[in-house]
């Protein structure tokens, strides 16, 4: 049904990184969301108070509250693909991974509920009936629950929605606790046993689970996760695929929604070169970079010696150096500036996160590894830089 209505109502359908896609995505999988939960609710209503069984009717419930969760991820899908305004220069794609944040506070809440009224179903248990209709309305429940989680689990990789993907663990979460409702209506019809309260608890703890699950997922990107290292890969490739760059450093990707990345990053340049044609190649990386990876990039120009035998077998050294104390640091920005009674080494370091060593004790053990090269008196200025990705 997603797809058929795909093609009927979203131009460019395939075109999964454009905003507007992403938004017809994101409205279409709301409102299909929002109908399929209403029918499941209404249901599973009738079907819990004919069996007086409260794992039913709370089940019944959960789907009410799937169709607020799916209101609520449409409103984050309008708001977010709205323009950039002056209170909100950078557009207001991070609205997406807010729905996606009360999506799953919502299953959090459905599962404590869920939990209670089960706990109460326990201490006061209560025969359940059950017949070809309810087990019919069930077994219909958890075909088209995990249908609701095929297409939101689709659709949410594609256009790489964390607010679709926790709709789609909520639809998950929703075929399990409705097939362990349906086998406690299934035990006891066959055996008598109540197990009605029981299995409720069970489903209100998987539930409370994937909702704990999926709000850590959408407060990552809120708080700001490092970007994918396809992503880092793919612009590196572009950049230096250019010849008048030799390499880059200082890369940071900022995360204003999906769609709305912004790039800054450091290129490093023959320090002798036109700087009229470097100028206009960085300006054409910038523009490429925007066309294929659908962001906003801004590059800086770092000069670097190409043509200085000495700087450069120089540079060799304390790379081999830097490189030696820790393979995962690189060196960058490296300048040889002679004095009367020494020599300045000046470069950067770029460490990944999660490194072992404290600043200082990374620019303390460089400085003695460097005071000792033989043949003259050399002193490190050195910088840290951290990798954010």
């Amino acid at each position: 049904m997603i797809h058929l209505l795909s093609v009927l109502f979203i131009k460019n359908r395939q075109n999964y990184s454009s905003p507007r896609v992403r938004q017809a995505y994101g409205t279409l999988c709301g409102a299909v969301g929002i109908g399929l939960n209403l029918l499941l609710f209404l249901g599973k209503w009738i079907a819990g108070s004919l069996s007086n069984s409260i794992a039913i009717t709370a089940d019944a419930f959960n789907n009410l509250s799937d169709a607020g969760s799916s209101i609520i991820t449409l409103i984050g899908f309008r708001i977010s693909g709205q323009k950039p305004d002056p209170e909100h220069p950078f557009g207001h794609g991070r609205m997406e991974y807010i729905s996606g944040m009360l999506v799953s506070v919502a299953i959090l809440i459905m599962g404590f509920e869920l939990v209670k009224s089960s706990a109460e179903k326990i201490l006061r248990p209560e025969a359940i009936d059950s017949s070809p209709v309810i087990l019919g309305i069930l077994a219909a429940s958890i075909l088209v629950k995990l249908y609701m989680f095929y297409y939101n689990r689709s659709i949410g990789k594609k256009i790489e929605s964390a607010a679709m993907r926790a709709t789609a663990m909520d639809s998950l979460s929703d075929t399990v606790s409705t097939a362990l409702v349906l086998a406690a209506t299934v035990i006891s019809q066959l055996t008598g046993l109540l197990l009605d309260g029981w299995l409720g608890v069970l489903v209100g703890i998987f539930i409370f689970y994937t909702g704990g699950s999926t709000l850590k997922e959408t407060m990552d990107l809120l708080l700001g996760q490092p970007p994918k290292k396809e992503f880092i890969r793919e612009i590196r490739d572009i950049v230096i695929s250019h010849p008048l760059i030799y390499d880059i450093h200082d890369l940071i990707v900022h995360d204003y929604g999906p769609g709305r990345l912004m790039i800054s990053l450091h290129a490093e340049v023959d320090a002798d070169g036109d700087i009229q044609a470097i100028h206009e190649q960085i300006d054409h990386i910038e523009h490429e970079l925007q066309e294929k990876l659908h962001c906003s990039a801004t590059i800086h120009m770092d000069p670097i010696v190409t043509n200085d035998a000495e700087v450069l077998e120089m540079k060799d050294t304390v790379q081999g150096i830097v490189q030696d104390f820790d393979s995962t640091f690189s060196m960058h920005d490296f300048r040889m500036v002679k004095g009367t009674t020494r020599t300045n080494l000046i470069f950067d370091v770029s460490v990944p996160s999660g490194a072992r060593y404290t600043d200082n004790q990374i620019v303390n053990e460089l400085k003695n590894r460097i005071h000792q090269i033989p043949g003259s008196r050399y002193f490190a200025v050195i910088q840290i830089d951290h990798e954010y990705y």
